[in-house]
């Protein structure tokens, strides 16, 4: 009976899938759970797949659900859909953080409803036991410095200034920098390639102007003391009016907010039923 049940249910996902790919027409691959460094190589078999078949698309469309994780691992993502793919969009139903946000940074468009949320930009670096954000943790060291340098530090605070890992504070300071020196290159590339003109005055978009935008997004996203929390959600309206980030907004459009809500909603139920800490579903696996 529970082998006639899965064998509906995966039919089932695969026609909401199929209906997605057909209203769209591109490649779909559906993504929940964190982004970890062992995440790439299955990534990578997923992709090489999908293109294996004879009518891929040169399109595709991620559908992403995650908390965040690491940045290099991103990085290696982005590399391998790009190497397939000449358009990457990403379609967010309920949240990507962090490192989520950053690689829906690297595609061509992002899709959201008035429910969804991107996140800080806050890398997470392993310590070796948990993954720790990169950037309060800078925080906190540069607050005990200036406490410090004001002679207002206390003894247990000196302490744990005295006791930091170097090596530790580095990987951190590594991380944030990468972090802002990818987003700069791949809005650049790939989220403004079509912004030629000024919405305002219909000006010419000089590459130096692209850049600008794209470092201050970066540096606005990465900033603690705007968004107070690295798991703060920022919505489409803050995305479009705070950061001025173009977002395909899907809430008022009926058909593909049903399309999508249904697939993924399905999903997470079949998830969340059998347990699972990481899911992946394309036309050719499940």
């Amino acid at each position: 009976m529970k082998l006639i049940l899965d064998s509906t249910i995966h039919e089932l996902l695969n026609d909401k899938l199929l209906r997605l790919e057909n209203h769209f027409n591109a490649d779909f691959l559906f993504f929940y759970g964190p982004i970890t460094d062992f995440l790439d190589n299955p990534f990578r078999d997923l992709i090489e797949e999908l293109k294996s078949d004879p009518n891929s698309s040169n399109t595709l469309f991620i559908i992403l659900n995650t908390p965040g994780g690491s940045v290099e691992t991103v990085e290696r993502l982005v590399n391998i859909t790009r190497y397939h793919y000449t358009e990457v969009n990403f379609i967010i139903p309920d949240y990507a953080y962090s490192a989520g946000t950053i690689f829906c940074l690297s595609g061509d468009n992002i899709y959201m409803d008035y429910s969804s949320s991107l996140g800080p930009i806050d890398p997470q670096v392993f310590n070796g036991k948990n993954w720790v954000p990169a950037l309060g943790y800078l925080d906190k060291v540069e607050e005990l410095i200036s406490k410090s340098k004001l002679g207002t530090i206390s003894q247990a605070e000196l302490l744990m200034l005295r006791e930091l890992d170097l090596a530790m504070l580095r990987r951190h300071e590594q991380a944030r920098d990468l972090t802002i020196a990818l987003l700069k290159e791949w809005l650049v590339k790939y989220k403004f390639k079509n912004w030629n003109r000024h919405s305002s005055n219909s000006k010419q978009v000089t590459q130096e102007e692209k850049i600008k935008r794209a470092t201050e997004i970066a540096e606005s996203l990465g900033n603690n003391k705007l968004w107070h929390s690295h798991g703060r959600s920022i919505g489409v309206s803050s995305l479009k009016n705070i950061l001025k980030l173009k977002i395909e907004d899907y809430s008022s459009n009926y058909e593909e907010r049903k399309l999508i809500r249904d697939y993924n909603d399905f999903i997470f139920q079949y998830i969340r039923k059998n347990g699972m800490e990481m899911f992946f579903h394309t036309k050719k696996y499940i």
